[in-house]
């Protein structure tokens, strides 16, 4: 099968094409024709080694943690899927290893959904990992309630953008930091309030907003800009982050609770995401096509960090 393959660490050039052993599934595993995968942060992440010594991995690595595409076949005691079943998927295994930038991928049956009915392959790629992680942020970690305040940073990013839909949805006041250009992007999404962090300072244009400081902050960035948001926080409040552990003393000192927390596969969340998909509650972001063969290049444009929405590779 045609892959995307890194042998070691390093920058874009270490990606390249190779064709591997088409995996075979096992018990409780489903072989996926992949048609398109995501390309996440996380990917060029992982390419540069920097979660080498959190999560565990073995070279020859196929990178990618977002799938949609066909049932081909299943392992012995598969029941909840057959063949020629459009299905979608967050990919991360206990080991980094066989990912989706492949032409086939091996997942364990619990991990995978049925796609939304009323989207196609390309569509459906974008969903898991980035509506997983802002499900599970908003109302695993953070506990989210309607007539909360919640300020999401990056909203028109690939995680940001589904948060902003499931906190509008739920009844929250939303705010969330974005660049000028993606300010009508947001507001459509449901943010009731948009700061351009290139000219203002956040924490001041919160306040300005909710002048007692918000209920959650959904750190999506990281380093100083999640220093600076705990001065967001009303006393009480959660700070919830995706890219880092938080200062447990900061977190103290404003007398506010502080988590870190790397997304888990949950079939069920994705079921009630395709729901929600069909029902109109939610719509994917922007989309930038790709072709298998131009990994390197999607993810050199991924790690910019100024891609509205989400970053697609056509696999088949």
């Amino acid at each position: 099968m045609r892959a995307i393959v890194m042998d070691r660490f390093g920058g874009s050039e270490v990606l390249h094409s190779a064709d591997m052993p088409v995996p075979k599934p096992g018990a409780g595993e489903i072989l996926v024709q992949v048609a398109y995968a995501a390309v996440n942060p996380v990917d060029w992440q992982i390419r540069e080694g920097r979660l080498k010594d959190v999560l565990p991995h073995q070279f020859p690595i196929i990178p990618g943690w977002d799938a949609s595409g066909m049932v081909i076949a299943v392992g012995p005691h598969v029941s909840l899927f057959k063949p020629n079943d459009r299905v979608y998927a967050y990919c991360r295994k206990p080991v980094i290893q066989m990912g989706a930038y492949a032409e086939f991928i091996t997942l364990p049956e619990k991990n995978v959904a049925r796609m939304p009915k009323n989207l196609g392959f390309r569509d459906a790629a974008v969903i898991p990992l980035g509506a997983l992680t802002a499900w599970q942020a908003l109302f695993e970690k953070a506990q989210l309630k309607e007539n909360e305040t919640i300020l999401i940073h990056a909203g028109a990013g690939g995680v940001g953008n589904f948060a902003i839909q499931l906190a509008h949805n739920t009844g929250a006041g939303v705010i969330t930091t974005a660049s000028l250009r993606n300010q009508e992007l947001v507001r459509s999404l449901g943010a009731m309030h948009v700061i351009d962090y290139a000219r203002e300072d956040f924490v001041q244009a919160t306040r300005k907003v909710v002048p007692k400081g918000v209920d959650i902050v959904l750190d999506l960035l990281g380093g100083d800009i999640q220093e600076r948001s705990f001065a967001a926080l009303k006393p009480g409040g959660r700070l919830v982050s995706t890219v880092g552990v938080p200062n447990s003393e900061k977190a103290a000192t404003y007398h506010v609770t502080a988590a870190h927390f790397l997304v888990e596969p949950n079939s069920d969340q994705l079921a009630e995401l395709a729901t929600q998909f069909d029902d109109g509650r939610l719509k994917t972001p922007p989309i930038r096509e790709y072709d298998l063969k131009e990994a390197a290049a999607a993810q050199s444009l991924s790690q910019t960090g100024h891609v509205p929405g989400k970053i697609v590779l056509k696999v088949k």
